[in-house]
């Protein structure tokens, strides 16, 4: 492994004094990181903010408060935050309207055919009363020339059948077209704004949006267009009938404005319970996502029934709310049908009494009838609005999935052959109102391995995920190889920056995919060569049909979908790999072969590993130590061993066997540190270029 001798460059713990930004962290001599504390009652309360829980204390708190579980995952991962369902912007209507312009001009083409044959479909309706009318009239005179008329009824009515199945089969592409479109364009933004970013969603209200809500949404253009043509049939009736019979139309036109009433105060109405129905749906399905993430756990605890209790608890307000919809709904289609007859009944009496008189036709009649029910034809129309208000209301919803700025990336390119070194400064990251990384300073020279160390809550996997760019700090810069890491462009940066977590997702659809899958096409043998590397390939053999069996057919224990992980991230290792808790999963011989084999058969780079074992500090070739979100010291492990303080952390592990260091530091764990050596030097490797393997002294 390339390291840099023993004492040149500058110091592995922080960058010179005149970069620093005002209360930045500085090593002393005695290897603690100081600066500007403080006072005060903001003194009090950051201390107890701050304050994280003896030992490793994976089920405790971290310091901004929030529970973590032993199953949760790290940053990059897969995981559920609290209580994320209600993140939205404050008006979602503008980017919904966007959203659904978008989807519209990508159905134009469409959009105009389900408009052009829903128009031929309602010319057709409107003018089959004329006709039929007309027939009528002609076969009770007895006169010639009715067979072309009726023939010509025959003809419209084919014609609005074959309009109206050609309508369906062009709305169901549009609505699959549309559908598509917008889960597409959701799955991509959600992918481009960052974990941190996305995490404002939960898994289960994610799917939900971009099922359910997507799917309703998608239906919009095609409704529209729809909805547009149909509008014709009213209007046309209601212009035939003035057509017809002025006197029968001022009847019928006394009742229009109740209709438009009843319209108005409909969408009104449905509007706000379709979309609070949306609403809880979503967070039942992240309730759900939640427990069934924790289905073991449950099932240990003995709690299903809470947790179903749980996860039913919004049932009640989402049977409220469809019970709304549904009333309104069925409110309007029930006066709408009440009010349809009445105005019908209207017209045939006025034209009943008109054909008394001799001014109207028994045809014309009949046709003022036709004409008079498609001017009322309210249920159709209610039925469109209803379509249309649920699908904005889905759209909404989608659309706030959009509303999270994407990762802005840059265009420069790392230098060509640089060793991988990496440098914080002045790193801050703000969580919950709480900073988890505090000003954090550190140079990291190129081909070392660095491991950070901390109790739980330190801020480790947060400086993981700012080191690669997961997550980009809320001040500060992160820079590698003297290149800050928003400048680089995005291939450039996941090419040469890897990472391996705790609880790895692996996609690619084969185990043989799972390792290969990432930036750019691998060949075959640098899959089995990281495979070994990472001491999987001897169980992969053992599967049905080695790197070729499918995932799902391969139940994979904790460790070795772990070993996975770190092949995948072997596979790929560039300038720097981030190995967050990687090896948790590992037994300690396992984890010592691949340690090994990481500094020998891996691209040569920097390595920056959460370690939580003694054995894992101990074979790095610095250790960083994290303290509160703040680097408290930076040095070689055997180093800092000297202190009971630092032994603190690894409290929860009463013997480490890969190096027999009894790690059992209750007792004096609060002693004060003794004087030591200045720790700014970065240890030299071995040789055979392993890092260190040995215990402290």
């Amino acid at each position: 492994m390339a390291t840099e001798p023993a004492g040149t460059g500058p110091p592995a713990a922080a960058r010179n004094a005149g970069d620093r930004s005002p209360g930045a962290r500085a090593v002393t001599p005695g290897g603690e990181a100081r600066g500007a504390e403080p006072r005060g009652a903001e003194a009090h309360e950051r201390s107890r903010t701050r304050k994280a829980p003896a030992g490793r204390a994976r089920n405790g708190k971290a310091p901004n408060g929030r529970a973590r579980t032993a199953g949760a995952r790290r940053h990059g991962e897969a995981r559920t935050p609290p209580a994320a369902t209600g993140a939205s912007p404050a008006d979602p209507a503008p980017g919904a309207r966007r959203l659904l312009a978008g989807a519209a001009r990508r159905s134009t083409g469409r959009a105009v055919l389900i408009l052009a044959a829903t128009t031929a479909s309602a010319a057709a309706t409107i003018a089959l009363p004329a006709v039929l009318g007309h027939t009528l009239d002609l076969l009770l005179a007895r006169r010639d020339g009715a067979q072309p008329w009726v023939a010509l009824c025959g003809v419209l009515l084919a014609a609005e059948v074959l309009f109206d199945a050609l309508t369906a089969h062009a709305a169901g592409v549009t609505n699959a077209r549309s559908t598509a479109w917008l889960r597409n364009r959701g799955t991509a933004h959600l992918l481009s704004v960052g974990p941190r970013r996305a995490a404002r969603f939960t898994p289960g209200d994610v799917v939900t949006r971009l099922t359910g809500n997507a799917a309703e949404a998608g239906t919009v253009p095609a409704t529209a267009a729809a909805s547009a043509a149909s509008l014709l049939t009213p209007v046309g009736g209601i212009v035939a009938l003035v057509l017809v019979d002025v006197w029968t139309a001022a009847v019928f036109l006394a009742g229009v404005p109740v209709l438009l009433l009843l319209l108005r105060v409909f969408v009104r109405s449905s509007s706000d319970s379709v979309t609070r129905y949306q609403r809880i749906q979503g967070d039942i399905a992240a309730r759900l996502m939640e427990a069934l993430g924790g289905a073991r756990t449950v099932a240990a605890a003995g709690t299903a029934r809470r947790e179903r209790d749980r996860v039913l608890a919004p049932l009640p307000e989402l049977d409220a709310q469809g019970r709304r919809m549904w009333q309104v709904y069925g409110r309007a289609v029930t006066q709408g049908g009440i009010l349809v007859p009445l105005l019908t009944t209207a017209v045939l009496a006025v034209g009943g009494v008109r054909l008394a008189a001799g001014q109207l036709s028994v045809g014309e009649l009949l046709a003022a009838s036709r004409y008079a029910g498609l001017a009322a034809g309210i249920g159709a129309v209610v039925s469109q609005l209803s379509a249309l208000v649920r699908g904005r209301a889905a759209a909404r919803r989608t659309a706030e999935l959009l509303s999270a700025p994407r990762v802005r990336h840059g265009t420069r390119r790392l230098p060509p052959g640089g060793p991988g070194r990496l440098e914080l400064r002045g790193v801050t990251v703000v969580r919950g109102g709480a900073r988890v990384l505090d000003g954090v300073d550190l140079t990291v020279p190129g081909g070392v391995t660095a491991a950070v160390v901390g109790r739980s809550g330190a801020g480790k996997s947060v400086l993981a995920a700012v080191a690669g760019r997961l997550e980009d700090p809320d001040g500060g810069t992160v820079l590698l190889d003297g290149v800050p890491l928003p400048e680089l462009e995005r291939a450039e940066l996941r090419r040469e920056v890897g990472y391996a977590f705790e609880r790895p997702a692996l996609f690619g659809g084969t185990v043989g995919g799972a390792i290969a899958f990432g930036a750019g096409e691998l060949p075959e043998e640098t899959v089995r060569s990281a495979a070994r590397t990472a001491r999987a390939d001897s169980f992969i053999r053992l599967l049905p049909a080695g790197y070729a069996t499918r995932l799902a057919d391969a139940p994979l224990s904790g460790g070795e979908l772990q070993r996975l992980g770190l092949a995948r991230a072997f596979a790929h290792a560039g300038r720097l790999l981030v190995l967050d808790d990687a090896t948790s999963s590992l037994d300690s011989v396992t984890e010592l072969e691949v340690g090994r084999a990481l500094t020998r058969d891996v691209r040569a780079g920097t390595r920056l590993l959460i370690a939580h074992r003694v054995s894992s500090a101990a074979r790095a070739d610095l250790v960083v130590w994290l303290e509160n979100g703040r680097v408290r010291a930076v040095g070689p492990h055997e180093v800092l061993w000297e202190r009971p303080a630092y032994r603190a952390v690894f409290a929860d592990t009463d013997t480490d066997t890969d190096t027999g260091i009894s790690t059992d530091a209750d007792a004096d764990a609060k002693a004060p540190d003794p004087p030591g050596p200045a720790v700014t030097g970065v240890p030299g490797p071995v040789p055979g270029g392993q890092g260190r393997t040995g215990g402290a002294p």
